[in-house]
Formats: C-alpha cells, structure tokens, sequence
C-alpha cells in the first residue's frame, strides 16, 4: 500500500508542475492552460509513480508507453518531462520561440515523447496498434493514452474502442480527462456524452471512475488495474478545468486564455503558497 509521505511528494510535484506550467502559458503567450491544469495530478501520478520510463534512456526496449491524445495540452507534458529530467529547464524555456525543438502538439524530435500527436481522436487508435504489438511481441510494457473529453466526438475513437476490445488489450490503460468543458462551451452542450461509463462498457471495456482531482484516488485506482483480466481499462478522470488557480477553475476561457500581468503575479502566488504548505 502507497504511503501518505508518498502521496504528499506527488501532490508536491503536481503543483510544482502548476506552477511551471503559469510560467510557460506567460512566457509563450499563446497556450493550453485549462486542460493542462485539470491533467497535472494524472501527468504526475503517471511519471513519478506508475511508468516504468527512465530519462537516461528514453527509448529502452520495455519502457511503457505514454500517448498524449489530447495534444494541444503539450505544455503541461512537457512540465512533466521537464520535472523527469527528460528535457532541461532551458529547453523548455524555448516554448514559443523560433527554431525551439519544443512544437504546439507533441513531437517525436523530444525525449519521452513516444508519437506525434494533435489531431485528436488519433492517440487511442495508436495506443491500441502498440497494446497489440506487444502482446505479438511477447513484451510486458503497457500503454497509457490520456484523452479530453471534448475528444470523444471523434468518430475514430469509438472505433479504436471496439478493436481493443476485439483484441482483449489489457495492456492498454485509455484515460479521459473529464473536466466538462471544451473550447466552445460545455461538453454536454456541444455534443452529449453522458452516460460515458456505460458506454464504454457497453464496448467491452473495464471502466473506472476517479477523482481526478485527488492524488490518493488516482494512485488507488492506478495501483489496482487489473492487467491479465482481458479487457482493455478506461479510467474517467472527473477533473476541474484550471485545478489549482482559483481565477481559473471551470471557467470557459481558459481553454486557451493567456493572463495578463496581474492575473499571472496573483495566480503566481496562489501557487508558490500551495507549494510552500509542503514544506
């Protein structure tokens, strides 16, 4: 069983990563703020407690797999990457820069980034096309894809859905970040979603749902997935668009806002507090 003293390092690094990714946004001026926010526990759980990666060799034989789907909120994988040590702190202070190796979507030309991705709905087909791979292959790594919610209106992952569960990959780990709320309005509004976890059992899935905005569930939930059951898992996140910056939390705008100097000093100190009640 994960210990508290555990949990707490990674809510640390989580809000670590919060705070580095408010500095990204401001430096680049034109980001992802909101869904990098809401997938920043779920980035840290993954990296610092569930991968099996490893920065000095990031193309090891039997690493797992990581796919950012949701690829418009590279800047907050990248905060993870940095935190890592795949990638340098003056690597990433390049985001936004010219003939910076560091693009707007996820790219191959980065360490520990597995696919080039953006086009959304295309992660998870991927996932399942390398869950299959290793079980041709006989090899023991696993596949994690973190998808949005305002993702599944894309016809392909449906598709994807049914061919892993076609295959039985329970190799594969689908993750949707559930915060509610896409670039045009809520989820629901634009395009009904609702009742997600009895349709993707409905496709043949393991479905769970957690509190992705609490460290302790999503470890519990991670540490419990069943990997010989035959059927490929789906863990809906329930997040809050923006978790972390008051200013910020499930409010539309944020999808893509960028804060101007007082938004950014105020949310700055809002995240340096959380991070200083760790000590």
């Amino acid at each position: 069983m994960i210990q508290q003293e555990e949990i707490r390092q990674l809510e640390l690094t989580a809000a670590k990563m919060r705070k580095r990714l408010l500095e990204v946004v401001y430096k680049a001026k034109a980001v992802h703020i909101g869904g990098g926010l809401s997938s920043l526990n779920m980035l840290a759980a993954l990296y610092f407690h569930t991968l099996n990666v490893d920065p000095n060799n990031p193309r090891k034989e039997n690493r797992d797999r990581f796919i950012m789907s949701k690829g418009h909120c590279v800047e907050a994988l990248y905060c993870a990457l940095e935190q890592k040590g795949f990638i340098t702190r003056e690597q990433l202070d390049t985001y936004g820069e010219y003939n910076s190796m560091l693009a707007g979507h996820p790219t191959i030309k980065v360490p520990g980034i597995e696919v080039n991705t953006g086009a959304l709905g295309h992660g998870l087909s991927i996932g399942v096309g390398l869950s299959i791979a290793a079980k041709m292959d006989q090899k023991d790594y696993k596949t994690f894809v973190l998808m949005g919610d305002g993702e599944q209106g894309e016809g392909s992952i449906y598709e994807a859905a049914m061919s892993a569960s076609h295959y039985k990959l329970d190799n594969l780990v689908a993750i949707i970040d559930r915060n509610g709320l896409q670039i045009s309005d809520k989820t629901e509004k634009v395009m009904s979603l609702e009742p997600m976890n009895e349709r993707w059992i409905a496709f043949g899935w393991d479905v769970i749902e957690v509190n992705g905005d609490s460290m302790a569930s999503i470890v519990q939930v991670l540490d419990a997935i069943d990997f010989q059951n035959r059927k490929p898992h789906l863990i809906i996140s329930r997040t809050t668009k923006g978790k972390g910056v008051s200013c910020m939390e499930n409010i539309l705008k944020w999808h893509h806002g960028v804060p101007n100097p007082e938004e950014y000093q105020k949310s700055l100190l809002e995240l340096e507090d959380c991070i200083n009640q760790f000590s």
